[in-house]
């Protein structure tokens, strides 16, 4: 293929892979948040209908983690007396949820839209300057350096071994390259 039916598929692609990206990542923190407005919701309704066993079942949390039960019973009806603390208590210590945790949809779809249109249109930039295997190598280097990139940029947040985290970085986008590869020739696409 020329260097323009390169181009016009990979940006298509990229096009496509970060809207169904985008999509993805919106609906996922969407279903997350309403889950977690269902279940604060549901501890709210019991904090309102029955306090009293409400602040028993905390002080029985208390006590599980070590509390004797008088200081328990003390720490529950402190928390109780805050209708916010005691909802977003109950929510940690009953229900697992973390109230605070819950991501902005469209904050989360619009970075995912980003990060997947800057990782797609890297090994794209040769192509619009040379063609032929000249961009299929450049190309190949360029996504390679940028998951190695990728790879310190997380280790170093992680504070894993920079090396490590590059190699696997590197070693997973080489894959998904030759895979990329081989369906391409299996479909009679070829580069070059």
């Amino acid at each position: 293929p020329t260097a323009t039916t390169v181009i016009v598929a990979g940006v298509a692609g990229l096009l496509a892979g970060a809207v169904s990206m985008a999509a993805g990542e919106y609906v996922s923190v969407k279903a997350e948040a309403e889950l977690v407005e269902r279940e604060l919701e549901i501890e709210r309704q019991s904090l309102a209908e029955d306090p009293h066993q409400e602040m028993e079942e905390l002080a029985s949390i208390y006590v599980s983690r070590g509390l004797d039960p008088e200081q328990a019973r003390d720490l529950a009806g402190a928390v109780m007396s805050d209708p916010d603390v005691a909802l977003e208590v109950h929510a940690r210590e009953e229900r697992g949820v973390d109230p605070e945790s819950v991501g902005d949809p469209i904050g989360a779809a619009t970075s995912s839209f980003g990060a997947f249109g800057v990782g797609a249109i890297l090994p794209l930039l040769p192509w619009f300057l040379v063609e032929g295997w000249t961009a299929v190598v450049v190309s190949v280097v360029i996504g390679l350096v940028a998951a190695g990139a990728v790879g310190w940029g997380l280790a170093y947040f992680t504070e894993r071994s920079k090396i490590r985290t590059s190699a696997r970085q590197v070693l997973i986008a080489a894959v998904a390259c030759a895979v990329t590869y081989a369906i391409g020739s299996a479909v009679g696409v070829a580069v070059g």
